[in-house]
């Protein structure tokens, strides 16, 4: 799922991994294969059909809307806007959230061999010799494609750590009163006067691109709590703000500015030109 970013994707590639298992069982048991390691070599075969579902999607540009699974993203190759389904099995939504949205999001601008040794090396503590023949180059290559990875995932903050955990607090607090409805809790963490402006491509009709005050954004973020679900914290360009990805695929950013602990305003950004302007990482473990 890591590698894939997707429960279909997945499961084709469980299935292919049951079959080829299988038959190496069988050619084993008969002295066929020689293998000494069947859980190592199973890792191999998986790796190896994520990787060339990856090279096949790249080569395909179905990256951004992947028919596969069923979802709908916006349309980054200049079509137009789509529309933006904020829904995801349970399941899915689990192990997202399990995995983390900012890092899917991030996953999903490394190439195919960047994204396999990265996952395999720092997710799963595969040895670059043994991730090297998955993904056809050296060791020392895969090292820096892993190296390189892991620089984007990552990222940088200037925002010191003290204040880098307080506004981790205000964020989660509203994602949580967010994602739970709860009017109260949001007004707890709304400024009176705050203001939310968004780019009109993701919102509903008959929302305005411009909302102010506490109890006017508390009401509308209730109305639309489904697409906090498909929510999670993520560094914008080195401050912690929000990402909207169903099925791992980026719609929209918050910019949140945070004020005496509360949210003084936030931005919701889904122009594509506004989203590829910006820098999105995995936020520093919470202290």
């Amino acid at each position: 799922y890591e590698i894939l970013i997707g429960l279909v994707g997945s499961e084709m590639c469980i299935r292919d991994r049951g079959e080829a298992g299988k038959r190496a069982a069988d050619d084993d048991a008969g002295g066929g294969l020689g293998i000494d390691n069947l859980a190592a070599w199973l890792t191999t075969v998986v790796s190896r059909i994520c990787l060339d579902q990856l090279r096949s999607r790249a080569a395909r540009r179905e990256e951004l809307v992947d028919p596969a699974d069923g979802s709908v993203a916006l349309d980054f190759a200049g079509a137009g806007p789509r529309p933006v389904v904020f829904s995801e099995p349970e399941a899915e939504a689990v192990l997202a959230d399990s995995v983390g949205r900012a890092l899917l999001v991030v996953l999903r601008t490394l190439s195919p061999d960047e994204r396999v040794a990265f996952v395999l090396h720092d997710m799963f503590a595969v040895p670059f010799d043994d991730i090297a023949p998955i993904v056809g180059r050296t060791a020392a290559t895969t090292k820096k494609l892993a190296s390189r990875a892991r620089h984007r995932v990552r990222g940088d903050t200037a925002t010191p750590a003290a204040e880098l955990a307080r506004h981790r607090e205000v964020v989660t607090a509203f994602l949580s009163a967010a994602r739970a409805g709860d009017l109260g809790a949001l007004l707890a963490v709304l400024a009176p006067d705050v203001v939310r402006t968004a780019d009109p491509a993701i919102l509903p009709p008959g929302i305005a691109s411009v909302v102010r005050g506490a109890a006017a954004v508390a009401e509308e973020t209730v109305l639309l709590r489904s697409r906090s679900r498909v929510a999670g914290l993520a560094l914008v360009d080195g401050r912690l703000g929000l990402v909207v990805a169903p099925h791992g695929k980026l719609a929209a950013v918050l910019l949140l500015t945070v004020r005496e602990d509360r949210v003084a305003a936030y931005d919701v950004v889904a122009d594509p030109v506004r989203l590829g302007a910006l820098t999105i990482a995995v936020p520093p473990p919470a202290r």
